[in-house]
C-alpha cells in the first residue's frame, strides 16, 4: 500500500520539550519595553521584576503568605537553592521515576552525602506516594518531563506532616493543579509551559519553608547564590524583585508578555485547558493505533505538558535507531523539531504539548507522524 504524504502542515513545528515554544502570535515586536541597558537595581527594572512576581502569584494562585523568588540558573539552580539550605536538617526522602529526579537523588546522596531513603520507580511508572514518610523532608518532581509522568493529585501528603516537601514543577506549572498547601518549596523555570527564556528560576517558599531557612544553619558552606537568609534572617528582598544576582531584562519582559498572554486565554484554566487539548489529541492517536503507545502505564499519571510515546510494532529490530529514523524524518520535512526522547529515557517520542502550543499544530503533525512511522517500516524491510 502506497504511503500517501499527508496535505496539512503544522504552523509551527516546534514541539520542544525545552525551550518551549513562544505563544500564538509573539514576535519581538512585543519585547519593545524592555528596559535594556538599565540597571535592574533602578526604579524600572525592580517594578518589572515585582511585577513578574505578583502576576506569577495571581495566575497560579499562590496564597498571599508564600513567598515568590527570581533566583539564578533556571529550575536546577531554584531546586539546588533549597536543596543545599534546608536539607540536613532532619531524615530525607528522595523520590525519583526519571532522570531529573535522579540527578537529584546524585546530589543529596552523594554530593551533600546526606543520608536519605531513595525511592525509585521505572520510566512509566510513579512511586506510591502512600508509602512516603512525610514527616522526612522529600524531594521530588511533579511532572516527570522525561518521563511524561506526573503526581495525579497531592492527597497522599498529610497537611499536618513535620518534614517540608521540596517539589520540582517546572514542566508542571501553569498547566495542572498544584496543591499549594501540600507543597513547602515549588521551583519551575520560564521556558516550559510559558515559552519564556531559559536561565531564570523561580522559588515559591510556604511559611514552614521560610521558618526552616530561618532557625536552620547547614553543615556546608553555602555559594552566594545559594543565600536567601543574613543573620538568621529571610532576605526579604529577594522576594520583592531584588534578585541575587543579575537578571536579563529581556527575559523578563518576555516572560510579561507571556503572562499577559495567559491572562487572555483564560488564566491558569485557560492553560490548564490547552494543555489537556494537545495531549489527549495525542492520546486518542495512540488510541486508534497498535503501534504506538503512551510511555505512562497509568492514565492517572499521564503528563499532559511532556507527553512520552513508545513504539510497540513487533516489526522494530532497533528501537533506539527507528524511533531517532522517525523522528529525523519529521524534522527533516519541518513538521516536528526536537520531538526524540530524552537521552536517559527509553526509545521513543516526546512531544510538548504545553498551553503555548496550539491543538491544530498536534492534530496536522499527527498524519505525519503516521507517514514516518510507515516510511521507516518500509525502509527497515528494504534494508533487511
Amino acid at each position: 500500500m502506497a504511503n500517501t504524504t499527508p496535505d496539512s502542515r503544522p504552523a509551527n513545528p516546534r514541539f520542544s520539550s525545552g525551550p518551549c515554544a513562544k505563544p500564538p502570535h509573539w514576535s519581538l515586536d512585543k519585547l519593545a519595553d524592555a528596559p535594556l541597558g538599565r540597571s535592574h537595581r533602578a526604579a524600572i527594572g525592580k517594578g518589572k521584576l515585582a511585577a513578574a512576581i505578583d502576576e506569577t502569584r495571581e495566575i497560579l494562585g499562590v496564597p498571599a503568605d508564600y513567598r515568590i523568588g527570581i533566583v539564578p540558573a533556571s529550575d536546577t539552580g531554584a531546586v539546588e537553592m533549597a536543596m543545599w539550605s534546608m536539607l540536613g536538617a532532619r531524615p530525607a526522602t528522595m523520590v525519583a521515576w526519571e532522570s531529573f529526579g535522579a540527578g537529584w537523588v546524585t546530589d543529596v546522596v552523594k554530593q551533600l552525602k546526606i543520608e536519605a531513603e531513595v525511592k525509585t520507580a521505572e520510566y512509566g511508572q510513579i512511586v506510591d506516594f502512600a508509602e512516603i514518610d512525610f514527616d522526612t523532608d522529600v524531594v521530588f518532581t511533579w511532572n516527570g518531563t522525561t518521563s511524561g509522568v506526573r503526581v495525579p493529585n497531592g492527597d497522599a501528603i498529610p497537611e499536618d506532616r513535620e518534614g517540608l516537601t521540596i517539589c520540582d514543577a517546572t514542566s508542571a506549572a501553569f498547566a495542572q493543579d498544584l496543591p499549594w498547601n501540600k507543597l513547602d518549596v515549588t521551583t519551575f523555570s520560564w521556558q516550559k509551559v510559558m515559552g519564556g527564556e531559559a536561565a531564570h528560576g523561580m522559588l515559591i517558599l510556604s511559611p514552614r519553608a521560610v521558618e526552616r531557612l530561618e532557625s536552620y544553619t547547614p553543615a556546608w558552606p553555602l555559594p552566594k547564590i545559594f543565600r536567601m537568609t543574613k543573620g538568621g534572617k529571610l532576605i526579604e528582598g529577594i522576594f520583592k524583585g531584588e534578585t541575587i544576582n543579575t537578571p536579563s531584562m529581556l527575559c523578563v519582559e518576555d516572560y510579561l508578555v507571556a503572562l499577559d498572554w495567559a491572562r487572555e486565554v483564560g488564566g491558569l484554566e485557560g492553560l490548564k485547558a490547552r494543555a489537556n487539548a494537545n495531549a489527549q489529541a495525542i492520546w486518542d492517536f495512540c488510541d486508534a493505533r497498535p503501534w504506538i503507545a503512551n510511555l505512562a502505564e497509568d492514565e492517572a499519571t499521564r503528563s499532559n505538558t511532556s507527553v512520552c510515546l513508545k513504539f510497540t510494532d513487533d516489526r522494530i529490530r532497533d528501537g533506539a535507531a527507528f524511533a531517532k529514523a522517525v523522528a529525523k524524518r519529521l524534522e527533516k520535512e519541518g513538521i516536528a523539531l526536537d520531538i526524540g526522547a530524552y537521552r536517559d529515557a527509553p526509545a521513543g517520542l516526546r512531544i510538548w504539548c504545553g498551553a503555548t502550543v496550539e491543538t491544530s499544530d498536534i492534530e496536522a503533525m499527527l498524519p505525519w507522524l503516521d507517514w514516518a512511522f510507515e516510511a521507516e517500516i518500509a525502509a527497515q524491510a528494504e534494508a533487511a
